[in-house]
């Protein structure tokens, strides 16, 4: 289950509903509702009212048995200031290692959507690869693993920010699936 499902699974066996649960923590319907769908995540003190609040316990919120971490480095970046070379295909690959010169190797990385029924449904009746192509739009970005001194960072690059994610849990990188995506290895860089 992912946070979002077991929040929102506690919220209802508490009686609440996300406006009574929201005027209780002094947040939006709105905020609630994002959290539910695994759009947002609240802050520390907002994890901690809620598992006293729900009667859980902040690890049972928090553990997803996921492979990335919730510790997040987001930092700008401005890719007209780098160039592609060497094993780099693009501007997003050189952001990459320029970020992470001294890693051991990194790999870039194609995704994929994991599709529900009705998106199936959706893209068999609409167009074959139209629901891919819409989620490819929803997110221009680069994707990659990178690994530095035994552990493995999932890193997303955009046209504003690079993002960092530990990886909790060591994961092929051929094939390996992240939240609703499939990432497969694409091609070494470093």
């Amino acid at each position: 289950m992912t946070f979002g499902e077991k929040l929102k699974e506690a919220r209802k066996n508490a009686g609440l509903s996300q406006e009574q649960f929201a005027e209780k923590l002094s947040v939006s319907r709105s905020a609630v509702a994002k959290w539910e769908t695994d759009k947002g995540m609240p802050d520390v003190n907002n994890l901690k009212t809620i598992s006293q609040l729900l009667n859980v316990s902040v690890d049972y919120l928090l553990d997803e048995d996921e492979k990335i971490s919730f510790n997040e480095i987001k930092e700008p970046v401005n890719l007209d200031d780098y160039e592609k070379s060497g094993k780099c295909r693009d501007k997003k690959d050189a952001a990459c290692v320029a970020k992470y010169p001294d890693a051991d190797s990194i790999y870039a990385l194609i995704r994929k959507k994991k599709m529900s029924k009705t998106e199936w449904i959706l893209d068999f009746i609409v167009k074959p690869g139209v629901v891919e192509t819409l989620d490819q739009f929803k997110e221009l970005a680069g994707f990659y693993i990178v690994e530095r001194g035994g552990r493995q960072y999932f890193v997303k690059v955009t046209s504003e920010f690079i993002t960092t994610y530990e990886m909790t849990k060591k994961v092929d990188i051929r094939k390996f699936e992240l939240g609703d995506h499939r990432y497969k290895k694409l091609y070494q860089i470093l």
